[in-house]
């Protein structure tokens, strides 16, 4: 048998992203082994997977889950070790016998256990939006320090780092502008004035992905667009400026690159996140991933919308958030991002109106005062803050 070439821990390996890396993972069992699984309360599937993949470690968010996720092992005789807790995530992301981390985990919970990969010099398979919006420059600095190499796997950015040159130095001379694709979500052609009247299965019912919910909503209201600027700012050492969005329906173009020439590179590929996860696990090699190729015979017409119509910026305006949080002080894209996942919530749980998710991310950045933090433990305070004035403008608004 082919000796397995590296060990990999999967941050959030219930979630969408999780399933899909390890289905990637399974495809290529003399390629890839499981060090680490880790996941939030959904203690079925954690056993499930541990059963298939025999991880080391298997973390869960709190202690009564991952005493009963213990149990369950050891009733099925596995000899994974379960662990739980924010420290438990540091530690199996941080690991030396952990080759690359796979970071899935929704929410600025990821940011830590990001940056103690990036500092421990993994290959970081980066899924979690909010370690370069909440974490911004001061995770770019760990990855430098730590020489940690670090892939985008959200498709977008993925796309982008396929068009462009191998060597990043050659990057600033030759990048014009970066294209984000977006799909528009489920409500691209709603009726800007019916938004209020959203209800939460309508918002996590996307035309193209399969997503969890957090991220569901956050494509209806194109906040995820917003936070893929601020991480494609950050990834690829471009200006704010040098970042424009257009209206994909068909999500088959995942982004461009336009260069100095005005020559345009795009990557296209079918809407299925094993794509970037499998190139991400084999870069610079490709391996099959398992989704499926286009039928450029069946395809159909692609088409694009510019984003500056008046009815799309009704009915997306918090997009125009991630330049106005950009040109604002160091941490503010962390004051949005706490905002956005304190706002969503609150729609999921039916205690705003969709609408109101944007009220409560402007209010927000209104009230809570930047002081450009300087360490991790600035950022998280930074972040707690933000939460906590959010929480009190959805008390309001819920009365």
């Amino acid at each position: 048998m082919t000796q397995i070439q590296a060990q990999i821990t999967v941050l959030g390996s219930t979630g969408s992203i999780g399933v899909s890396t390890l289905d990637v993972i399974a495809r290529h069992p003399g390629r890839f082994g499981v060090f680490a699984l880790t996941a939030s309360v959904n203690v079925e599937l954690m056993a499930s997977q541990c059963a298939t993949f025999r991880p080391v470690f298997a973390v869960m968010a709190s202690e009564p889950h991952g005493r009963r996720l213990a149990e369950v092992l050891r009733a099925l005789a596995l000899p994974t070790r379960v662990l739980w807790g924010a420290d438990a995530l540091v530690e199996v992301a941080s690991h030396e016998q952990a080759d690359v981390v796979m970071a899935a985990i929704v929410g600025a919970a990821g940011l830590a256990p990001c940056m103690a990969a990036a500092r421990t010099g993994k290959r970081l398979l980066l899924a979690n939006k909010e370690a370069l919006v909440v974490g911004g420059q001061l995770f770019m600095d760990a990855v430098r320090e730590g020489g940690a190499t670090l892939l985008p796997i959200d498709s977008e950015h993925s796309a982008i780092f396929q068009s462009l040159p191998e060597n990043p130095g050659d990057w600033v001379d030759r990048i014009d502008k970066i294209i984000l694709t977006a799909s528009g979500g489920p409500f691209r052609s709603r009726e800007p004035s019916t938004l209020c009247e959203v209800t939460p299965a309508q918002a996590c019912a996307h035309p193209n992905w399969v997503m969890g919910r957090k991220i569901s909503v956050d494509s209806a209201t194109m906040m995820n667009k917003a936070l893929e600027v601020i991480e494609a700012r950050y990834l690829f050492g471009v200006t704010a400026r040098q970042i424009e969005v257009v209206i994909h329906p068909q999500s088959v173009i995942h982004s461009m690159v336009q260069f100095v020439d005005n020559s345009v590179v795009a990557q296209l590929g079918t809407p299925d996140m094993r794509g970037p996860i499998a190139y991400g696990l084999s870069w610079p090699q490709r391996v099959r991933s398992g989704a499926a190729a286009i039928d450029f015979s069946t395809l159909g017409g692609l088409t694009f919308e510019p984003m500056s119509t008046r009815d799309h910026q009704v009915r997306f305006p918090g997009l125009a958030l991630a330049w106005q949080v950009l040109d604002a002080p160091t941490g503010t894209t962390a004051v949005l991002n706490a905002a956005n996942e304190v706002a969503v919530a609150a729609f999921l749980d039916e205690k705003i109106r969709f609408d109101e998710i944007h009220r409560v991310n402007c209010e927000t950045l209104e009230a809570v005062q930047v002081a450009c933090p300087r360490s991790l433990h600035e950022l998280l305070e930074l972040d707690a803050q933000s939460r906590r004035v959010a929480q009190d403008l959805v008390a309001t608004l819920g009365r």
